[in-house]
């Protein structure tokens, strides 16, 4: 495997799941003395000439970061992601936008639980109208992702070493 492609778990000083990152950035933290190894990949190993580092998989930083706001922030890419790239009505993944369940014209607001991934033809088929009343139903109800989620999917994968810090509720695929 690339070790460009590996994505790097990394945790605040309390040892609670920021985000991740490339292996470059982790390595790059932990050299500097910003952050320190927790967890290394047993499979692979970053070389130079004359040395060969562990590859890690885990960093925890050194100083403690202070986020006031844990939560995924809602735009067009984040639901994109939320729903796989699929469209919700008919699962086509070409020519996708946003659809709004209930219709701005009827109240509806751009929030988690009211848009959708949808492709032009179905937003272009449903129109002003409910899914119920278009006679299309969704493939799964929307709703709002919590950081654990987003950082286990924006991830690519999940490594074993890396579940205690996402938490018990946490679903691995």
């Amino acid at each position: 495997m690339d070790t460009r492609s590996r994505k790097v778990l990394i945790l605040n000083q309390d040892y609670s799941a920021l985000t991740v990152c490339s292996v470059q950035k982790a390595f790059i933290l932990v050299y500097l003395d910003k952050a320190e190894l927790v967890s290394a990949a047993d499979d692979y190993e970053l070389h130079t000439i004359s040395v060969a580092y562990p590859l890690p998989s885990i960093i925890r930083l050194m100083k403690y970061v202070h986020l006031p706001y844990r939560g995924v922030m809602l735009n067009r890419h984040n639901i994109f992601r939320r729903d796989h790239h699929q469209c919700q009505y008919c699962g086509a993944v070409k020519d996708l936008t946003l659809d709004h369940v209930l219709p701005r014209s009827r109240g509806g607001r751009s929030s988690w639980e009211n848009l959708v991934t949808a492709c032009k033809r179905c937003n272009s088929r449903k129109g002003d109208l409910t899914p119920e009343e278009a006679n299309m139903p969704l493939r799964k109800k929307p709703f709002k992702p919590s950081f654990v989620m987003f950082l286990r999917d924006f991830s690519g994968q999940i490594s074993e070493d890396w579940k205690p810090y996402l938490g018990k509720k946490a679903k691995f695929y």
